[in-house]
């Protein structure tokens, strides 16, 4: 990044805009579903480098608050960007899109033998069940939560079938949530991105 701070004045916003979402965030989104399930503490470094390249897209000093920049730029936070990551993939999997080791390691709640006498099995086509854990440990699996994400998200956005327009929803879902904590946090007088 050293070197897009000293270039920037040259290029531009735009293009320093550009040149950070194919340098920066594109390594930022990389198999970044394996990091879920992980604390906080751990994906700190990440937000950090996220906040950073924010900053330098707008040219703000390290002192100035990045909040508004990333939302403005229409970035998740790195735990958002997770959750986005493994309800993509959960979408292929219903929908039919996906490989087969991917589809293989979900289970919806209506293929349960164990909950096929259940009511929760012929009303909620949609969910897919998490695997019971015996330790913490396992949640960040792609098995545990992939579902328990995706089971979280509102059922107008579940049954969207376009990846595009569900992409679009999910973000915009997420973003919203993002600005109702951003909007929590002012009012706690919390910063909530360092």
């Amino acid at each position: 990044m050293p070197c897009l701070h000293q270039v920037r004045c040259q290029i531009g916003q735009e293009v320093t805009q550009q040149l950070v979402l194919a340098l920066i965030m594109s390594r930022l989104d990389y198999c970044n579903n394996v990091l879920a399930g992980l604390p906080t503490s751990t994906l700190q470094p990440l937000q950090r480098v996220q906040n950073a390249a924010a900053r330098l897209v707008f040219g703000l000093s390290r002192s100035d608050h990045v909040t508004p920049t990333l939302i403005q730029l229409n970035w998740l936070p790195i735990s958002y960007r997770i959750e986005f990551k493994l309800c993509c993939l959960v979408h292929a999997i219903h929908y039919g899109c996906s490989p087969a080791y991917l589809t293989e390691a979900v289970q919806s709640v209506g293929a349960s033998r164990s909950r096929s006498g259940l009511r929760s099995s012929f009303t909620s086509s949609m969910d897919y069940s998490p695997p019971r854990l015996r330790t913490n440990f396992g949640e960040g699996a792609f098995s545990h939560a992939g579902p328990a994400t995706w089971n979280a998200l509102p059922d107008h956005i579940r049954t969207v079938a376009d990846p595009v327009k569900f992409r679009k929803l999910l973000k915009l879902h997420f973003l919203v949530k993002l600005l109702t904590c951003v909007d929590f946090c002012v009012f706690l007088g919390v910063s909530i991105f360092g």
